[in-house]
């Protein structure tokens, strides 16, 4: 991960505040995330919201998954911890902490969706297995639901709903990740896929630590698409409750991930000898179907 200004998650005496932005906007467009294009459908102020809390939880997540890191990692998500509330108490410093702060002044996002990514990402140092999915939804909520519930805030609703709706779709897309990325997290020594889901389709931990694929397998995984695109259901429903010039952003980060469901699918469901990934081409043009679909409501036809 690199930046156009220096490292943007540790102290300096001032930033200018469109710089912090601008850092939180280059750690995005470095990471070439499936988010990138979607955010580009928001505008500007909540646009840069969305990359702070990107580039926050990029931070987390470097912490967790760098393994050439000099630091210790649960020391340094502490220090993370420490410095986001010291942003939510009027004392920032860093390009991260300051644009987080400013976003928070601006659209009242709550300190706890930060919070709880920490804690999903603690979980990453302490859990390498999952015994039941009711212990992986919890993680999901964690490191996914809750930056979904940080995006409404920063989007704008009124109906309650919406706050269930973006939970569920936080739960669909980190299952996403979860099924996609089985061969690359077996590879560094986590299993995510509920072990007691493992073994009633009859597959094992040494297989997938073996990656083989079988008939056993490719059922285990159709299972795990099937239910992330339940999820999907019930988040799909968030969009009309979405301020309409901000909801093509979530409707292009889903379906992003839906697509890869699809993928999964098409490969029959072989995640482990075939790498499921969508070009920058294809989640462009997601992107700006759905950011044009939603201008043109207010055209004067």
């Amino acid at each position: 991960m690199t930046s156009t200004v220096e490292n943007p998650s540790t102290p300096q005496t001032r930033w200018d505040l469109d710089e912090a932005y601008e850092a939180c906007a280059q750690i995005t467009r470095d990471a070439s995330t499936n988010f990138y294009y979607a955010f580009l459908t928001l505008p500007l102020e909540k646009r840069r919201a969305i990359y702070a809390t990107y580039a926050f939880c990029r931070l987390c997540d470097d912490i967790v998954d760098e393994p050439d890191r000099a630091g210790v990692p649960a020391d340094e998500l502490a220090d993370v911890r420490k410095r986001l509330g010291a942003a939510y108490d009027g004392g920032e410093s860093g390009a991260i902490w300051t644009a987080l702060a400013d976003s928070q002044r601006r659209f009242g996002i709550g300190r706890a969706h930060y919070a709880a990514v920490i804690e999903g990402c603690e979980m990453d140092l302490t859990m390498s297995r999952y015994a039941s999915f009711d212990q992986l939804v919890e993680y999901c909520k964690k490191v996914a639901s809750a930056v979904g519930l940080v995006c409404i805030e920063v989007c704008g609703y009124e109906d309650q709903n919406a706050v269930q709706h973006a939970i569920d779709l936080g739960i669909a897309m980190q299952l996403t990740n979860v099924t996609r990325d089985v061969a690359e997290d077996a590879a560094n020594g986590r299993i995510y896929l509920p072990l007691d889901e493992i073994a009633r389709f009859g597959y094992s931990e040494q297989e997938l630590l073996d990656s083989e694929v079988n008939d056993n397998f490719r059922a285990l995984i159709k299972f795990q698409v099937d239910r992330a695109r339940e999820y999907f259901e019930s988040g799909n429903k968030l969009f009309p409750l979405l301020d309409r010039r901000s909801r093509a952003c979530p409707q292009a980060m889903a379906e992003v991930y839906m697509r890869i469901l699809d993928k999964i699918e098409d490969a029959n469901f072989d995640v482990i000898s075939n790498r499921v990934r969508l070009s920058k081409r294809t989640k462009f043009k997601l992107a700006a179907t759905l950011w044009l679909r939603s201008r043109l409501r207010f055209l004067p036809f």
